[in-house]
């Protein structure tokens, strides 16, 4: 009993150290204080947990992957957005801002406890072997996904340049699971893309938002001014742009505004308060733009998409956004791990929170998904959004909503083996025809230079 009793004594002060380096790695506070009584009890409870655990579990553990795990739940218990992140994690999080990592290229969530695809990175293996947004990752090799936490399924998914992997996924619409057998790359992000839609009309693609992308947007936008008829209109695409730097979506979007707020941010300390907004030198201001959107665009490319729109700088045309309004703050530790906290909620100049609402397009155009395996054009697939995951943060700017049900049938069935398929690579097409909210966008750009025509040539006379 004594040796119990020394041995929580020292969890308790091991865990107050802790509490004082997080504090301080962190410098989320200004001042310390003592721990208040209740949260002292609950430490002592926790203590006397541990060593419960630690004492009669099946298999021998470590005191240091317990409290891995407590810091893990956690976070898991705040927000789907906030984790801690091991120095591994920590430092493949720093080359995903570069643009290189290693990997198959996907972005993926857990919805409804099911490893779920938020959307493919362009020219990946992921992408280019036709990886769906929605889609159910069931299987990582042989290895079922169900109660796989979402680092676990990373590190499985991440390896080096040629290792190869298969993945098994569930799609709506098909009975039997889809086997992708994939070969790692070294994924190089390309931010900006770029090209001539038609003479006068460029069009430039934003597949996430790392450090550079500023700089290669303005060297795009430069390029297409410079070709034959000029830029008359843009389309700048954010379909499925998952985000990044809340700062990129800053300077992207001050490229197309003279003037104004861009975003702000609010959270419980001063220093979560930001405001930013737009400088006139150096705008891109003397053409309109059209921006689509889909569920898979987020965060970074929400705050682009709703500045854009408040400002009236541009019709977002698509479908509503995912719905992810809040603002991550890496923290770094001093064993080279960090913790992903959610410190603040972002608001469009107009003081919208976009958080599990998303931005509402001008024009809603559904692009039909159509399924590689069977050409069947699936208009109905449900998205996933930010408002699917569980325990995401309310929206400031609505009531509470009486909980819902849960979904029926929301975790697939574990197909066997025999019954899946292997899924053939599928390049996606990169033409107008077959894409109908591009080609929506283009319409309106040249209706609108139509308009501005006839609208000199009627002043003239």
């Amino acid at each position: 009993m004594k040796l119990v009793t020394r041995h929580k004594s020292s969890l308790i002060w091991i865990l107050f150290c802790l509490t004082l380096v997080f504090v301080f790695s962190g410098q989320v506070v200004t001042n310390v204080s003592a721990i208040p009584r209740e949260d002292y009890e609950n430490l002592e409870t926790f203590t006397s947990i541990l060593s419960i655990v630690k004492k009669n579990y099946v298999d021998e553990v470590t005191s240091k992957d317990l409290i891995t795990g407590a810091i893990n739940g956690m976070l898991s218990s705040l927000d789907p957005h906030s984790a801690f992140l091991t120095p591994d994690l920590y430092k493949d999080l720093q080359m995903d801002t570069q643009g290189r990592f290693g990997g198959l290229g996907i972005e993926i969530t857990i919805k409804n406890g099911v490893l779920t695809v938020v959307s493919p990175i362009e020219d990946t293996p992921a992408y280019k072997a036709g990886v769906k947004a929605g889609d159910q990752i069931i299987k990582i090799e042989d290895e079922f996904t169900k109660d796989m936490t979402l680092v676990d399924a990373v590190k499985k998914m991440r390896g080096n340049k040629g290792t190869k992997i298969t993945i098994s996924v569930k799609r709506e619409g098909i009975a039997e699971l889809l086997n992708f057998n994939l070969v790692r790359d070294t994924i190089r992000v390309q931010s900006v893309r770029s090209r001539v839609l038609e003479e006068g009309y460029g069009y430039v693609r934003l597949a996430q938002f790392q450090e550079r992308t500023d700089r290669d947007l303005q060297k795009a936008l430069e390029t297409l001014s410079k070709e034959k008829g000029g830029l008359k209109g843009l389309v700048l695409d954010l379909r499925n742009d998952p985000g990044g730097l809340l700062t990129q979506a800053v300077r992207v979007s001050d490229m197309f505004l003279e003037s104004g707020m861009i975003v702000y941010t609010e959270g419980r300390l001063e220093s979560q308060k930001q405001k930013y907004f737009a400088h006139k030198e150096g705008t891109w201001s003397n053409f309109p733009i059209v921006v689509l959107v889909n569920g898979g665009s987020a965060s970074a490319s929400e705050i682009v998409a709703g500045a854009l729109q408040d400002h009236k700088r541009a019709v977002i045309l698509g479908t509503k956004t995912f719905g992810k309004g809040s603002v991550q703050t890496i923290l770094p530790l001093d064993d080279n791990s960090a913790l992903r906290l959610t410190t603040a909620r972002y608001f469009t100049p107009k003081g919208r929170s976009i958080q599990a609402t998303g931005i509402v397009p001008d024009i809603v155009i559904e692009n039909p998904v159509v399924i590689p395996e069977t050409k069947v054009e699936d208009k109905n697939r449900p998205s996933l959004r930010e408002e699917n995951l569980p325990g995401h943060l309310r929206n400031p700017n609505t009531k509470p909503e009486a909980p819902k049900p849960p979904e029926q049938n929301s975790k697939p069935e574990q197909a066997p083996d025999e019954d899946s398929k292997t899924v053939q690579p599928t390049p996606p097409s990169e033409g107008t025809e077959n894409d109908a909210q591009l080609k929506r966008a283009l319409e309106l750009l040249k209706g609108w230079d139509v308009f501005k025509q006839l609208v000199l040539t009627n002043k003239a006379d």
